[in-house]
């Protein structure tokens, strides 16, 4: 079992910076990709950005060149820099976890992120 929990989300401006927290615990050894995933309430959830243990790395149309996702794999943890947001940023911030090959699967409870005009 692994646990994630997210922190680092708040209110802010057009324009401004939030850095997001993932961090898990449990059996971390088995965690391959780590990613952000977003969703806003009634929609499916989407990708934001996914990084391996190697750090191959994965990102939406949306939010390349304004968003960098990174891992610091001693720390079982992924962030997510999110720069210039913009109000279609706003949304419940999600973080997953996933074995290699996709055999197990979590997700962090959210955290949310709301950018204000």
């Amino acid at each position: 079992q692994v646990q994630l929990v997210e922190s680092g989300g708040g209110l802010v401006q057009a324009g401004e910076s939030l850095r997001l927290s993932c961090a898990a615990s449990g059996s971390v050894a088995m965690i391959d990709v780590m990613g952000w995933y977003r969703q806003a309430p009634g929609n499916q959830r989407e990708l934001v950005a996914t990084i391996s243990r190697s750090g191959s790395t994965n990102y939406a149309d949306s939010v390349k060149g304004r968003f960098t996702i990174s891992r610091d794999n001693a720390k079982s943890t992924v962030y997510l820099q999110m720069n210039s947001l913009k109000p279609e940023d706003t949304d419940v911030y999600c973080c997953k976890a996933m074995s290699r090959f996709g055999r197990f699967v979590y997700w962090g409870q959210g955290t949310q992120v709301t950018v204000s005009t």
